[in-house]
Formats: structure tokens, sequence, C-alpha cells
């Protein structure tokens, strides 16, 4: 069975409502393409989650909690370079808000929320710890999944490779998608695709897979 989860289309990462970490090209065009899309996928009876960044105030990966530091450094953390973000999508906030209507989905996927580590990915943070997307995947039978949102070269890369290596077929609709930077976009699409994701430039060519 074919699923699909639409990753962190929220207020603070678009242009549309001045997020404090906008994403180019998300102005009103796209939440209004990514609606079309899942009211699309609706009709062919696919399932579908959505990611969410929900971020405590004081989450490691903001520069605010880090003195001396600027926005988009970079610090050891945990045996990896973290990026250091702007404070976004915080707990509560009018900046961690979906911008689509959470009805069509099955259920929203929170992430980020312990303050120690940061989770661009919709399975896991950078701690291992598990949400409960994977889950829920395998109790509705899903074994391929649809993946688009925000952003390109992190949130989407990190959630489709963490769903390649938990088993899943994966695809990401690439023209459904907004990157930080067109060089880091390209990137993680190419390794995503390298991993044995199938890129799709959209809904269309995807056939949906509605009897699969």
């Amino acid at each position: 069975m074919i699923g699909a989860i639409v990753v962190d289309i929220q207020a603070d990462f678009t242009q549309l409502m001045n997020g404090s970490l906008a994403v180019p090209g998300t102005y009103l065009d796209y939440p209004h393409k990514v609606s079309r899309a899942v009211d699309q996928l609706k009709k062919w009876g696919v399932p579908l989650w959505a990611g969410q960044d929900w971020h405590p105030p004081d989450h490691i990966s903001f520069y605010t909690n880090h003195p001396g530091k600027n926005v988009f450094d970079t610090i050891p953390l945990h045996g990896k370079d973290q990026i250091l973000w702007p404070p976004h999508c915080v707990q509560g906030t009018i900046g961690a808000e979906l911008l689509i209507d959470p009805f069509p989905f099955e259920a929203v996927i929170r992430k980020g929320q312990d303050s120690r580590f940061d989770s661009y990915s919709c399975f896991q943070d950078d701690g291992e710890q598990e949400t409960e997307l994977d889950g829920l995947l395998r109790n509705h039978g899903i074994k391929k999944l649809i993946i688009f949102g925000i952003a390109t070269d992190y949130c989407v890369h990190w959630t489709a490779l963490d769903g390649l290596a938990r088993g899943y077929e994966i695809v990401v609709i690439k023209s459904l998608c907004r990157g930080v930077a067109p060089e880091t976009s390209v990137q993680a699409l190419k390794e995503i695709e390298s991993k044995g994701a199938v890129i799709f430039e959209n809904l269309n060519t995807l056939e949906a897979g509605k009897n699969e």
C-alpha cells in the first residue's frame, strides 16, 4: 500500500508568513499547490501524515542558546557538525502552525521536541529517539511512501533516507519541495536517488500507484 508524508509546511519556513527561517519559493502559491496535491492524494485513497517541527525554546539548534555564536554558525555536537538556526517552530507559537488543513491527515508527527537533539527526519531525532511515524505506517500496511515539503536539503532529505533505511520504497515529488539552497538541494536529491529512491518532477507523473 502507498502512503504519503507532507513535511513541515509551517509558518516559520515560509515567505508567505515572513517566517524566521523562510525558505525561497514559499509564497502563497506554494501552500496552495501543496493543498491541491493533498486533495488529489485523498481522492486517490492515499493515507497521509504531516510532519511538524515542534521545538522547545531552549532547543540546542537555536543560535540564541549559544552565547557568542551567530546564526548559521556550525558547532560540533554529538559527533557531527550542527548548524545553528534562528529560533523557529517554537511549541505553541504562530510560527509553528501548519499552513495546510490538518483534517486530511491520519496524524501530525511532531519532531524536534527534545531540546538536546536536532531532528530533521520525521522518523527519528539525532539521538535516535523514534517518532511514532514508523509504527503508524506499518499499522496501515504502507510499503511505499511519497514524500514532499520543506526543506528539500534537510527534513525531506533525512526523512527520505530514514524511510529507505527502514525498508520503504520512497518517492520524492520534486516540484512540491522547496530547499534552503539550490546547491544542497541538488546534492540531497542525488543522494536520495543514489540510495534507491525515485524522484518524480510532479504528482501527475506518479500515476499515483492508486491500486498498489
